[in-house]
């Protein structure tokens, strides 16, 4: 069985998707969670090109996505970070290190050459996987 999550007050779905989606495999949950980026609920660019204020909104809202499915920051096994220049890994990482301390997923860098919304430098998706 799968749930969608969507979050209230939360940036508008602009197509087939969920913010997160939460599966239901034998005694666990797993939970995934779409690319995030920092685009307030009204479509605007958070903090443009801002690496460390736009990572920071991005975590939040990963934290507000898997909370409202029932996991938290702490269950995340796997992420995938974009962002569109490389030479902010140390200030995207720094970000990164504060939410998974606990967790220390495996995880993904890449650079792209930008993402949906023009001033967002930075997208990251997660998944978690938690014991029901």
């Amino acid at each position: 069985m799968k749930q969608q999550i969507n979050p209230e007050n939360f940036t508008e779905i602009l197509g087939a998707y969920s913010h997160g989606l939460k599966v239901e495999i034998g005694d666990s949950e797993m939970f995934f969670v779409t690319g995030q980026i920092a685009m307030d609920k009204d479509g605007n660019a958070v903090a443009p090109d801002d690496i460390v204020k736009q990572t920071e909104f991005v975590f939040k809202n990963i934290e507000k996505i898997l909370s409202a499915g029932g996991a938290s920051i702490d269950d995340v096994v796997k992420a995938v970070i974009y962002v569109t220049k490389i030479s902010d890994f140390k200030e995207v990482s720094a970000v990164r290190n504060k939410y998974f301390s606990n967790c220390k997923p495996v995880s993904t860098l890449i650079e792209i050459n930008k993402t949906t919304t023009e001033g967002c430098n930075v997208e990251i998706e997660v998944i978690a996987i938690r014991k029901k």
